[in-house]
């Protein structure tokens, strides 16, 4: 937003004398008038040595109430106003402004707050959606209202007690909002405070062969996924695992997490069709032994949930 005397500088030439003007039309202010009742010790020299900032306090009030958006803000400070107060320092007046904070700003910030607290690893942040409404979850597809229910109450629970060291495993077919119903999960203890991670699997282990080679990357995203309060792999047992990713990047992960802090998972796969997954690569055919030993750190620390309902593919979840 401009100050005054830049709107004034933009004025024709031979109208300068309107900026009088303008400061008698800011004294006027309904806003002014009110700063004058409450401090009737301030004189006008005093107001007007200050008259740019009451130029602004007037013009983003103004501004405020025909609001036009928060990405539209004209004001100097988007979401800001500004405020006055007043008070005497040896015997004279000073004037000070302040920036507010408006209600669009507070809410933008907290959802910022929010979203920082979720990672989201190859998985499309429009599609995790931006606000979830567990009535229209349920009035969308009514067949998935025990999935819904179950996750409100692991919610609550996380809420009251902490959060519980088994995580859940979202098994259900194509398009039932499985990767939504996660997320759903994440943003709202993110809300309260716990950070969270969710990776879609199939791209994550394609990286992760990739990051062989920059090990300093690679160390660092699994720490990411070590160390969050919550983590999601979405879709796993449609990833092309090899031996490398299987025991000593995915294991290493759920090894550390185990009995400590709860992973979540969404699949299409039971979990012994997950495991039968887990004992075939490409490279090394079936190891049984190995996709048994990676389940133990799977199948003990989950509660599976059942999501049941038609396919929302192509439409809100």
């Amino acid at each position: 937003m401009e100050s005054l005397s830049e709107s004034i500088s933009r004025l024709p030439f031979g109208q300068a004398d309107k900026s009088a003007e303008i400061a008698d039309r800011v004294l006027g202010d309904p806003l002014v008038a009110k700063l004058r009742e409450r401090y009737p010790e301030l004189d006008e020299r005093v107001l007007r040595l200050n008259m740019n900032r009451l130029y602004q306090m007037t013009t983003e009030y103004r501004n405020c109430r025909s609001c036009p958006g928060l990405d539209a803000c004209p004001n100097d400070l988007q979401g800001h106003s500004t405020g006055i107060n007043c008070e005497q320092v040896n015997g004279r007046w000073q004037i000070h402004d302040y920036k507010t904070a408006c209600t669009k700003w507070t809410a933008f910030e907290q959802q910022e707050r929010i979203r920082r607290r979720v990672t989201s690893l190859y998985v499309d942040e429009k599609a995790l959606g931006e606000h979830y409404d567990e009535e229209e979850m349920l009035r969308l597809d009514p067949n998935r209202a025990v999935a819904v229910d179950r996750l409100q109450e692991y919610v609550q629970t996380a809420i009251r007690e902490g959060l519980p060291k088994r995580g859940l495993y979202l098994q259900g077919d194509f398009g039932t909002g499985k990767t939504y119903m996660a997320g759903y999960l994440l943003q709202k203890l993110a809300k309260v405070g716990f950070t969270g991670v969710i990776v879609y699997m199939p791209e994550f282990v394609e990286d992760a062969k990739a990051l062989m080679f920059e090990p300093q990357k690679l160390k660092e995203t699994i720490t990411l996924m070590k160390d969050a309060d919550l983590l999601v792999f979405d879709d796993i047992g449609a990833e092309n695992l090899t031996p490398w990713v299987r025991d000593h990047v995915l294991g290493a992960i759920l090894n550390h997490r185990m009995n400590r802090k709860p992973t979540f998972y969404t699949s299409n796969h039971d979990l012994d069709d997950l495991e039968k997954h887990f004992s075939f690569t490409h490279k090394e055919g079936e190891e049984m032994h190995k996709g048994q030993r990676l389940m133990d750190r799977v199948r003990p620390f989950v509660d599976v949930v059942h999501v049941r309902g038609r396919n929302h593919r192509g439409s809100r979840n």
